[in-house]
């Protein structure tokens, strides 16, 4: 009974330090870097690896742009889609990236055709 006890203990402990250790390694991306959230920022995301738990840090002016959380349709068209998209108007939004395709544009009409969007596709760890 001690011994169940104990190897249980350590089965709780091991998996406590194993999600710490996922935290830990979770990376914070500055989108666009010093320039920040701007327009022609669609190579932005190449040479990078991103894993599903980063943070993507959009800094903006918010009275003059935004984010938008769209889907592959909406990346493509620069229209808002689904309906209801996730926005981010603080000029300083950190958003959590999911395993698989990320799409992010700059709802304000006309700025993602002049650039203001990417694609971030990350990886799961396991």
């Amino acid at each position: 009974m001690v011994r169940t006890s104990a190897i249980l203990s350590a089965i709780l402990l091991l998996s406590v330090e194993l999600l710490h250790l996922k935290m830990a390694l979770a990376a914070t991306f500055t989108v666009g870097d010093a320039a920040g959230w701007t327009f022609n920022m669609e190579a932005w995301p190449r040479g990078k690896r991103f894993n599903a738990g980063d943070k993507l840090v959009f800094n903006y002016h918010p009275n003059m742009h935004n984010v938008m959380a769209v889907d592959e349709n909406g990346y493509a068209s620069c229209t808002i889609s689904p309906p209801n998209a996730p926005k981010y108007t603080s000029g300083h939004d950190e958003i959590e990236l999911k395993a698989g395709s990320n799409y992010f544009i700059c709802g304000i009409p006309g700025h993602c055709q002049h650039g203001m969007k990417i694609a971030v596709v990350a990886r799961q760890i396991e």
